[in-house]
């Protein structure tokens, strides 16, 4: 997802000759680079995008799966840890570019709020492997090009738009800061300002000022600003909860711990149900679930590489990266680690960038930035201790660079795109589920150019697409559900 990152600086010297085996399996003198620039880059963009460790376990810890279990919170950050530093220094040191990878930030809530819920938690994380399965295959076959052409950039930005404003939403609910009003009110008014109409105590407080560092650092292009956020309100929120005695913060309460050191807890790693879920949604939801994954991971990553691999220089003059298909099948085997592992789908993390800008123009970068989350993997007790309002801030910061780096993309003035990216963005929050947003924007995308005349212009892929989501929205009207 996105993060504050610093403007990329000119920083590549002119290619030299290779100094050791380091250099010349990396290729670092080859693209201008040093050892100590690659260094710098890679924890550069540890810091940037570190605060995942934290997010993706409160995420996935709060939901609960059809039979009420929850993920214990430790093993998701020993599990979101664990997968970030291997597949990291799997595209490091196979792929050679600077591209960190972790937990994606909106297909995790996918698994939370949509899967989950209807399936067990095995089930849910292998219909994630399962699109990672799919990633690959089209990688694999050559069918990436027919994909990513099936789907217009305008509706494509619609989508990323529509998940930057779901992850809002869940922001303003985990922390509290807009609760639901209970249906014992009898109102059709969904949500509320805190708990009972006004913003009432300490945990909202620590959202609010998070939200206030976090904007602000980002507005100074500071480096790592999400981490600093999190790591400086949580150290508030320990203060605040040892004088005042706060009577609940929530899923965590921030409290230092005796032993901020601990082996991890690889208890989730391995408990998957590859076809599981088939069996409690159905054939056509489940595919429709794979299929959700797999559009928010292979959209996500496309567009990350190219803008990461664009500011390191590593494009041609036709804007094509050198290995690219190599890059993308690494990525598609990082979502399915990502389900293996129980930690969601695991992408490519744009927060590269802060590691660019600082030099880092080659995978030795993402050697050390998967080794600093390898290091991570002993520190679950200090990660554990972060509350959810000094988290929090993190998604809307995330929201409004998804929302920034997208909306001017769209074609306004092209009615047959521009509604359907709307219709697409609004659903995902209004509704609450990303494959809704996803689904309906591909309908009325469809409908629309029929209706235009524009007929011959809409991809067969995208007729077959809204045939099955049509479908789908159809089948409690037809009993078939």
């Amino acid at each position: 997802m996105s993060s504050s990152a610093p403007a990329p600086v000119d920083l590549i010297e002119p290619p030299s000759a290779p100094k050791n085996g380091l250099d010349r399996y990396f290729k670092i003198s080859e693209r201008g680079s040093s050892v100590s620039r690659e260094i710098r880059g890679g924890f550069a963009t540890f810091f940037a995008m570190a605060y995942i460790i934290v997010l993706n376990p409160i995420i996935l810890g709060s939901a609960k799966d059809m039979y009420g279990h929850q993920l214990d919170n430790g093993q998701l950050v020993t599990a979101t840890a664990l997968t970030a530093a291997f597949t990291t220094l799997l595209m490091g040191v196979i792929g050679n570019v600077p591209i960190a990878l972790a937990a994606g930030l909106g297909v995790n809530t996918v698994v939370a709020l949509q899967l989950a819920p209807r399936m067990s938690w095995p089930d849910a994380m292998g219909m994630v492997v399962l699109a990672g399965f799919v990633v690959m295959l089209l990688v694999a076959t050559g069918l990436r090009e027919r994909v990513m052409n099936a789907v217009p950039l305008g509706l494509r930005k619609g989508i990323a738009i529509g998940i930057g404003l779901f992850i809002m939403l869940i922001g303003l609910v985990d922390s509290g800061f807009v609760s639901r009003i209970p249906d014992a009110a009898h109102t059709t008014v969904p949500l509320q300002l805190g708990s009972d109409g006004h913003l009432n105590g300490w945990p909202v407080l620590v959202f609010v000022l998070g939200v206030l560092l976090t904007l602000a650092l980002i507005v100074r292009k500071v480096p790592g600003a999400i981490l600093i956020s999190i790591v400086v309100m949580t150290l508030v929120a320990v203060f605040i909860d040892a004088v005042a005695n706060v009577p609940s913060w929530g899923l965590t309460t921030p409290k230092w711990p005796g032993n901020p050191v601990e082996m991890p807890d690889f208890g989730l790693v391995g408990q998957v149900s590859l076809f599981g879920g088939f069996d409690k949604v159905g054939m056509l939801t489940g595919i429709l679930f794979v299929f959700t994954v797999l559009l928010s991971c292979f959209f996500d990553a496309m567009g990350t590489i190219m803008g990461v691999s664009d500011e390191a220089k590593l494009t041609d003059k036709d804007g094509q990266m050198p290995g690219m298909n190599k890059v993308l099948f690494i990525d598609g085997i990082a979502v399915a680690a990502g389900g293996a592992s129980s930690s969601s789908a695991t992408t490519c993390f744009v927060e590269s960038t802060a590691g660019v800008g600082e030099g880092a123009r080659t995978g030795f970068a993402n050697v050390i930035t998967g080794g600093l989350f390898a290091v991570a993997l002993f520190l679950t007790p200090i990660a554990t201790m972060v509350p959810s309002q000094a988290a929090t801030p993190a998604l809307l910061a995330v929201g409004f660079l998804i929302l920034s780096g997208s909306i001017g993309a769209i074609d306004w003035s092209d009615y047959t795109i521009a509604i359907p990216a709307f219709v697409t963005m609004l659903m995902m929050p209004f509704t609450y589920s990303i494959t809704n947003g996803i689904g309906m924007g591909f309908i009325s995308f469809t409908l629309l150019r029929v209706a235009a005349g524009r007929a011959r212009s809409v991809p067969v892929a995208m007729y077959i697409v809204a045939g099955v989501f049509a479908f789908y929205y159809l089948m409690p009207a037809l009993g078939l559900t």
